[in-house]
This record gives structure tokens, sequence and C-alpha cells, in this order.
């Protein structure tokens, strides 16, 4: 009798050890995002459906939002989401500066350029997000290129994304200030210039499509989708080039479920999860899988240079050098 029930713990130890990976992986994950609210859904509801032993709660507000409830969150002690995925890597480098990211040395990076991983695996690039700008189809002037937007016939009618609010722009106003061809001499002529710079993306939107402006400074997705749908606007990708973000995705290293998160990073990677981000109007980081209608293709797409160490190390003199030419 004895034997029969050390055979059959043995036999229940061994189940256990066999089903803990799974264990392990299910239940609660905390993900906080800056994906527009309807993509953050629609990303959780296909994780879901993939692994449905893994409820997802989600946080969604702009980056920088994200990262002040983090930080705060840091000071506390009491760190919340299991997993970021948030717009730039220049963010993502402060975190991996700071020792908050949980490498993943066993994600599946083919298909990826070197550049839209990070060397040491602690962050991933999910899409490109680039930053042109946007017209309304009744405006009288068609800009083409940045420095047209300085020029005198098309003042006070721009509008622009802060870097205070969008971590997009934050990159964008990094790219712009290190390139030699702009630089903060043309920061400052945006302003002379009557531009106006506050709030995010979705604000810009609102603004060009509504009539309020003419142009706006602008991640591309925003403008070719609501295109799509009628609205009167159109996306430019200007004549010099493009800054980008990547949405890059990152487990913390106090994730409470590391295991799902890591499945969670692995679905984002896939092909079924890239081909999600061109549904829903993002050109896929992943090579080989088709961008969505309306955007050129990506070898047609010239992307301005950003040093992401530098942007991070200027970080805070631009936003002051930013908030003292557009305002807080």
């Amino acid at each position: 009798m004895t034997f029969k029930l050390a055979l059959a713990g043995a036999a229940a130890f061994a189940a256990l050890l066999v089903h803990a990976p799974a264990m392990a992986q299910a239940g609660k994950l905390v993900l906080y995002t800056s994906q527009p609210n309807e993509d953050a859904q629609a990303t959780v509801d296909a994780f879901e459906a993939a692994h449905p032993g893994i409820d997802v709660e989600w946080v969604r507000e702009g980056t920088t939002k994200v990262m002040a409830k983090l930080q705060a969150e840091f000071a506390a002690g009491s760190p919340q989401p299991d997993l970021l995925l948030i717009a730039d890597s220049v963010t993502m480098e402060g975190l991996k500066r700071d020792g908050r990211l949980m490498p993943y040395e066993g994600a599946d990076v083919a298909g990826f350029e070197a550049g839209l991983v990070d060397r040491d695996k602690t962050y991933f690039s999910t899409k490109l997000i680039t930053t042109g700008f946007m017209t309304n189809a009744r405006a009288e002037g068609a800009p083409k290129s940045w420095h047209d937007l300085v020029k005198p016939e098309f003042a006070s009618q721009v509008t622009m994304p802060s870097p205070l609010t969008s971590g997009a722009a934050l990159v964008h106003v990094a790219a712009l200030a290190q390139n030699a061809d702009f630089g903060w001499p043309y920061i400052e002529a945006l302003a002379k210039n009557g531009t106006t710079a506050s709030g995010g993306n979705g604000a810009v939107m609102k603004s060009v499509a509504g009539g309020e402006k003419a142009y706006g400074v602008i991640v591309d997705y925003l403008p070719i989708r609501e295109a799509a749908k009628g609205a009167p606007v159109a996306f430019v990708f200007p004549t010099e080039g493009v800054s980008a973000v990547t949405e890059p995705v990152a487990i913390l290293k106090t994730a409470k479920n590391p295991e799902a998160a890591k499945l969670f990073v692995d679905f984002l990677m896939s092909e079924e999860g890239q081909k999600l981000a061109a549904k829903q109007g993002y050109l896929p980081a992943r090579d080989g899988i088709e961008g969505p209608a309306g955007f050129p293709a990506r070898s047609t797409i010239k992307l301005m240079p950003l040093d992401a160490a530098k942007a991070l190390a200027d970080e805070t003199e631009n936003k002051k050098r930013f908030t003292e030419l557009f305002g807080g």
C-alpha cells in the first residue's frame, strides 16, 4: 500500500512538473501601452484568443503619461505592469539604463533587422511608425518638404504634437535637432512662423481634419487610416525623409508573470502578430509581411537618422528648449 502511494505521489509530482510552465503562463498579465484604445483592445483580444488561459489587464495613456505613472510606482516600490508596449526606443533605453528591463534571450528575432532589436534583447520593435505631416484636403497650399512648413505662406496654419505628451514627438524633435540640415534653428523657425504645439497626435488629427489648422505634423497611420474612411485629409512623406518610432515591447524585471509576458512578446513578433499590425494600419517591423493599404513600399521610405543614446542624453534639454519656444 505504501509503495502504491509512493508511486501515485511520484506520478502526481511528475505531472505537476510537466504542467508547471503552462500553469506559470496562465492567470493575469498586466500591460501598460500607448497604443490607441481600439488597437490595444484588438491586440489583447487576438492574444487572448491564442492563449485562452491568460487574462490581460491593460492601461492606455500616451507614452509620457505611462512613464510618469510607472515612475511613481517605482518610487512607491510597487510597479504594476508585467510588460510595456510604448512608442519609442529612447524611452526603453532609459529603462534599460536604470536596470528595469528583463532580457528575453529566447525571443525569436528572425526577420527583424539588427537595428530593430536591442542588442541585449531587453526590448523589441513591433512596427514602424513614421512622422511626416498631414494636410486638409480643402487647404490651398501643397507643402512637400519639412522646409516648406516654415515658409510665410504657411504661417499660423501648422500644428504639431508636444514632446511633453507624445513619445513619437519627442523622437521627432530629437531627429530634427541632430540633423545638420535642420537643428534647433529650424525648430525655432517653426515657432516664429506661428506653429502651435500641444497634446498628442490625436489632437493634431482632430485639429486638421476639423479644419482648425490646414497642416499637422503627425504619425502616419492616423491620417492614412482616416483618409481611407473618407476623412478630408492626406499624409505626406516629406522629401527630406521621416523620423520613426518602432513601438517596442519589453518585460519588466519586476514582472509577476514573466512566462506569460514572454508569450505576449512572441505573439507580437510572430507572423500572426505582424499581420495584425498591418491590418490595424501600421508598417510591420518584420520582413516579408505586406504593409497596409495606403502606404508606399518600405523600401521607398527614407528614414531620418537618429542616435537613440544621444536622444536619451539630450531629452531633458530638448524638452526644456521646446517648452521655451512653444509653451508647456
